[in-house]
């Protein structure tokens, strides 16, 4: 932001090539705008002035960054889609009446609202026919092109709209803000609570689309009112729309969900349990392999394979910081109970005279005043590794020759995640990360950067992840106080970061504020083959838990420093990594890491010997081959192997059992050619090498 002195009743804006623009103090988004360009204008959805998106209408009272923003960036879509979700409320209340409404955010892909139709003339909306009268009305409202209208209002006067509305989510939600930062935002009949920003008026929203409709408890408490959610998206152009309708169908194909059963790799029960898959043995090869392939890779790099309990004491998270303040999104404790099978807070909290007799354990435990959360003891299902891995650093005292210390392990952690946020396995209560913690000094930070970004890359090059973007996360400088350590450790970290990726060949964009309390971090966003971004690999440095952990290392002057810690998961969850994994190949997995690579094809019962020999030497060749022995004709054993898209079919019959040769046909390809078994189980066996080795 400019900091030259200037005209008290003039701004100077900076735009994002760093020019400079004066306008009159005042003067709105939207003229600051048409002053760089009238097609600009014309584009723009919203503005952003000193970081802040901000409505086109809303004016400028300071010197500031400025930036446009358009259909074409993210921040411009979300915009769009806020105000989309707006338009839809609007149709509601038009078609349903009395209906009240939760939240209605942007996501990533377009837009929802919670709402409870429970006081409606109406049921709610349950089919395509209902959500395409919703559409056809959001089409007929948008034609109005009325203006989105930005009022600040006092937190008595919207309690008081609310209350007269009848609408006791906005209450709730208004209860919490503080007075004076309260907006309503209005067009047309409707009006809602809303911070914004919002498009100046309704009429590009054009092409809107609602694709689904689902329960979801207010606020994600499974103890409070199931509303309605409905989800959509909309578009300024119907090529936009067909477009995402077309991936969207593509995306339904790949679904990882779908795949996973068609393939036989993994399941889920009820009975076992909500967001707890089960891996089938094809999937468990799956994801054996991928942890072979990983291992070895760590073997070579210096790291130091550790196993850690599935559970640890309430003092060691305690300790960490991960209880009570995560607690909402962990499982709840284990506690351990006294002789009478109470748990230390309920003894503290129970009167002697409530079950006649007191015991010393019981009167100890009282002490004349109630147990807290820090006065209970038990044991908590393991959200994080970290801790662990801490508790085995500091195992014995490490000297400056020791490090780094590198302790990896596949670590199953346990998240309570609402059952509505559940999906597949993208998002489960039980997953295996592919954990690794570095302890090392702060002049040894930039070296494992690199040797973390090098393993990354080499992951995402044997799945075929060919476009990603780097992350840096930086700390926010004007927030110092949000983060552990002094700014001169910050910057440190931060430069040894920026130049580990530059020194890679990464371009890593940066973003001020994102980084954790605790340290910077690298993020690796990953496009898969429909386009969508996922966060697959992080490495994250932490100056919290050496500090909370009071770790050490003896330095070369016999002094005691304290290490650099450094988390790092080229895969993330295992199981969030699969399900992108499935979606982003459709199944059809590299040949390296198919579950069954090979399956022979006997055209007959009279050569099943042979098949098996076959077999034989392709494991001998660690290939993972299987031999389909049914009965059925060729041709349908050939359509089964298609189906279950196993990379390599070998047909034979007598003329390869005579020549000792197979019929090759490669998944979706048809027949190749015969050759020679032996020179077949060579050629696949490096091909698989050259596949993971990049």
């Amino acid at each position: 932001m400019p900091d030259t002195a200037t005209d008290p009743q003039t701004v100077t804006l900076t735009l994002p090539d760093g020019s400079e623009r004066t306008h009159p103090k005042g003067t709105t988004g939207l003229d600051a705008t048409r002053d760089i360009g009238a097609g600009l204008a014309r584009d723009a959805l919203a503005v952003k002035v000193d970081g802040e998106v901000r409505d086109l209408q809303r004016p400028i009272e300071k010197d500031a960054d400025f930036a446009v923003l358009t259909w074409e960036d993210a921040e411009g879509k979300m915009v769009f889609w806020h105000s989309s979700a707006h338009l839809m409320a609007e149709a509601l209340e038009d078609l349903y009446g009395d209906v009240r409404f939760g939240v209605g955010p942007p996501i990533e892909d377009g837009f929802y609202y919670d709402v409870d139709f429970s006081e409606s003339s109406r049921d709610a909306p349950s089919d395509d026919d209902d959500l395409a009268e919703i559409e056809d009305k959001m089409q007929e409202l948008a034609a109005r092109d009325v203006p989105y209208e930005r009022r600040p209002v006092s937190k008595d006067e919207a309690m008081k709209y609310f209350r007269e509305k009848g609408d006791p989510y906005k209450q709730e939600l208004i209860e919490e803000l503080d007075d004076g930062a309260i907006t309503f935002y209005r067009q047309g009949g409707f009006t809602d609570l809303c911070r914004g920003p919002h498009l100046p008026s309704t009429g590009p929203i054009t092409y809107p689309k609602l694709l689904s409709t689902a329960g979801a408890y207010w606020r994600g408490d499974e103890d409070r009112a199931q509303l309605t959610r409905i989800y959509g998206v909309s578009f300024p152009k119907k090529k936009l729309l067909d477009e995402h309708l077309e991936m969207l169908e593509e995306a339904r194909k790949r679904d990882h969900r779908k795949i996973g059963r068609e393939l036989e790799l993994f399941t889920f029960s009820e009975t076992v349990g909500a967001g707890l898959p089960m891996w089938l043995p094809k999937g468990t090869i799956l994801r054996e392999t991928l942890e072979d392939f990983l291992q070895q890779e760590q073997i070579e790099r210096g790291y130091e394979p550790v196993v850690t309990p599935h559970i640890g004491r309430l003092d060691l998270y305690r300790t960490s910081g991960h209880y009570p303040y995560y607690q909402n999104s962990q499982f709840p404790p284990i506690l351990e109970k006294n002789r009478t099978g109470r748990t230390a807070a309920d003894a503290a909290n129970t009167p002697p005279e409530a079950d006649g007799h007191a015991s010393d354990e019981d009167a100890g435990n009282a002490g004349g005043s109630d147990a807290g959360e820090d006065d209970e003891q038990g044991y908590l299902l393991k959200p994080m590794n970290c801790p662990h891995h801490v508790m085995i650093y500091k195992n014995k005292l490490h000297s400056y020759r020791d490090l780094p210390v590198r302790l990896a392990e596949f670590g199953t952690v346990y998240r309570h995640e609402q059952s509505g946020e559940l999906g597949g396995l993208t998002r489960v209560r039980g997953f295996t990360q592919d954990d690794a913690h570095v302890f090392c000094t702060p002049a040894q930070v930039k070296a494992e950067f690199k040797d973390v970004i090098d393993l990354t890359l080499k992951v995402l090059d044997a799945l075929d992840f060919d476009a990603f973007q780097a992350q840096l996360s930086l700390r926010d400088p004007a927030n110092a106080e949000k983060y552990v350590g002094g700014a001169e450790k910050w910057n440190a970290a931060e430069d040894a970061i920026r130049e580990a990726a530059a020194e890679m060949g990464l371009v890593a964009q940066e973003e001020v504020g994102e980084a954790a309390f605790y340290g910077p971090k690298l993020d690796f966003m990953v496009q898969d083959a429909l386009g969508r971004e996922w966060q697959l690999g992080t490495v994250q440095l932490d100056y919290n838990l050496p500090e909370r952990f009071e770790l050490e290392y003896v330095g070369s002057g016999d002094d005691r420093h304290r290490p650099v810690m450094i988390h790092r998961a080229p895969f993330g969850s295992l199981e969030r990594f699969i399900g992108v994994l499935i979606e982003h190949c459709g199944g059809d997995f590299p040949l390296w890491l198919a579950p069954e690579q090979v399956r022979v094809l006997p055209v007959g019962g009279d050569f099943h010997g042979y098949a098996r020999d076959v077999q034989a030497a392709l494991r001998d060749h660690d290939l993972r081959a299987k031999v389909d022995d049914s009965d059925a004709t060729v041709g349908y054993k050939i359509r089964e192997a298609e189906t279950q898209k196993v990379p390599l079919m070998l047909v034979v019959g007598e003329r390869e059992q005579e020549a000792g040769t197979v019929a090759v046909r490669r998944h979706g390809e048809g027949q190749q050619d015969t050759v020679p078994l032996a020179d077949f189980a060579e050629r696949v066996a490096d091909e698989v090498e050259e596949q993971m080795s990049g």
